[in-house]
């Protein structure tokens, strides 16, 4: 296996690790606890939902033929805080993710290099890939961290617990 292959394993294993922590993460959490800003500047699990389906559906629908920022995304709606339903927010995570993970499973190791843009500006696939998978990061942490501040007593790691990491030292 070359290094683009193992490449686009490895990107596909990350991005797979960061939707499971994510739906772990939320499967903690009440209905009603999905719609609950901090304040008035922060979003919701719901709207981080949102916002991470408008963003996956651009980005991997026609990746390598069209830009990243499609006409059709309505980027700003993405952030109201409007989507209370569980079912159509588990339906959209999986829309979006599904976009992503149809695009990697056709992408071979010679489009790497190839150019795609987004908000016309030019990027390599990897470096696209690579800015993907940086922002999903940082949302699904965010939906852990919201999980994790609201689920308060009944949380469960979803790593290595407090006061369990001397077991795994050799």
């Amino acid at each position: 296996m070359n290094i683009s292959d193992l490449y686009l394993k490895s990107v596909k294993q990350r991005f797979l690790q960061y939707k499971s922590l994510g739906e772990k993460a939320m499967a903690q959490i009440d209905d009603d606890q999905l719609n609950i800003q901090l304040n008035e500047e922060s979003n919701s699990i719901s709207t981080i939902i949102k916002h991470l389906h408008g963003n996956m559906m651009s980005r991997w629908t026609d990746f390598l033929t069209s830009d990243g920022e499609k006409p059709w995304r309505e980027r700003d709606g993405e952030f109201e805080n409007d989507l209370t339903d569980r079912v159509i927010l588990m339906e959209r995570w999986e829309e979006g993710w599904t976009c992503l993970f149809t695009t990697l499973d056709k992408l071979g190791p010679d489009d790497l290099t190839s150019t795609v843009y987004i908000r016309n500006q030019e990027h390599t696939v990897l470096d696209a890939i690579q800015r993907q998978l940086a922002h999903y990061a940082y949302h699904v942490g965010q939906i852990v961290f919201l999980s994790k501040a609201l689920s308060r007593h009944r949380w469960q790691s979803l790593s290595i617990p407090k006061g369990q990491s001397k077991s795994f030292i050799p």
